[in-house]
């Protein structure tokens, strides 16, 4: 049983240090972002090179793409089944 709690303890620590680095990094790219927005050509340049990976890497952005979208299907399909179930055995219950 106190090995469940240490893992709680853990996992919760993991929680809090994601949060904290994900608030660290929205910040310094707002920071980032209101400087680089007052260079046009910096911005023009960083949607080159951002449109140059897009296109590079576009088969793979392609293929994660459609992979996730099977997942998402494949989960509300199960999610279906599952209330179905749920109706069914209530059904039977009265």
């Amino acid at each position: 049983m106190a090995h469940n709690h240490d893992s709680k303890e853990t996992s919760m620590g993991k929680q809090v240090m994601a949060g904290t680095l994900a608030t660290a990094t929205v910040s310094t790219g707002e920071k980032l972002m209101s400087k680089v927005t007052k260079h046009p050509l910096l911005v023009f340049g960083l949607g080159m090179v951002a449109g140059f990976f897009v296109y590079k890497y576009r088969k793979e952005i392609i293929a994660s793409a459609s992979k996730t979208i099977e997942a998402g299907k494949d989960f509300v399909l199960h999610q279906k089944e599952n209330l179905e179930d749920i109706v069914a055995e209530a059904k039977e219950e009265k």
